[in-house]
């Protein structure tokens, strides 16, 4: 059983990788983002406090977190292990997340930082684009849809997240450096920190990964 944290500033891949991660392994893919933005669409009383700090592309605070968090960790997809992404992002997140795997009898195995420069980043989030209606995710660049402006899925439009256009890309980088970098210095005390660079494509990051935690049949691929 793994239990990962995925770490890394926006843009980086977090949640490609977590998402293969959950297709070879059987993670669960919990997307602290995902998550929120689920409470956003639904309309819960938690989206209407989190949305303007989202708009801004600042962090939602932890106690809006926490909760939601701990919740998506008690149900039964995660009994198999699963891979953190965008959680936790403060120290006092990750406190937490430490008391609350250790009430359960549980520890994270690794914690995964992924490096990528700051203008690849600007370059990948804001030629983002996310399908209106199933949310498939596209990039401008690297992974254009078929026809311009739809979805290869469903049809839907293709829209650009107001947290991915280049202005608050910024900011949401500057918070990141600021508040989450932290994260690095705590897990590297707890030798739990692992350094990917996340520029050498999907599959040569994985085997990076598959490396670290001593998984032989994906270090083959």
């Amino acid at each position: 059983m793994s239990r990962i944290v995925l770490l890394g500033p926006p843009g980086s891949g977090k949640g490609t990788q977590a998402s293969a991660l959950q297709r070879k392994w059987g993670l669960a893919h919990l997307s602290s983002g995902d998550l929120l933005r689920a409470e956003v669409k639904d309309d819960t009383e938690l989206g209407r406090r989190a949305k303007p700090y989202m708009d801004r592309g600042d962090l939602v605070p932890d106690e809006l977190i926490l909760d939601m968090m701990a919740e998506r960790m008690a149900e039964a997809d995660t009994r198999a292990g699963f891979a953190l992404d965008g959680f936790p992002r403060t120290v006092a997140q990750a406190e937490a997340l430490d008391a609350r795997l250790m009430a359960m009898g549980q520890r994270l195995e690794a914690v995964i930082y992924l490096e990528v420069p700051e203008q690849e980043l600007l370059r990948r989030l804001s030629g983002r684009r996310t399908c209106a209606q199933c949310q498939a995710i596209y990039q401008v660049d690297t992974m254009p849809p078929k026809v311009e402006g739809l979805c290869d899925r469903c049809g839907g439009a293709l829209l650009q997240r107001d947290d991915e256009r280049p202005e608050v890309v910024r900011n949401r980088l500057q918070v990141y450096a600021c508040l989450t970098e932290p994260l690095l210095r705590y897990y590297q005390q707890q030798g739990l920190l692992h350094r990917v660079d996340g520029t050498i494509g999907l599959e040569k990051v994985m085997a990076e990964i598959a490396r670290l935690l001593a998984r032989p049949a994906e270090r083959q691929r």
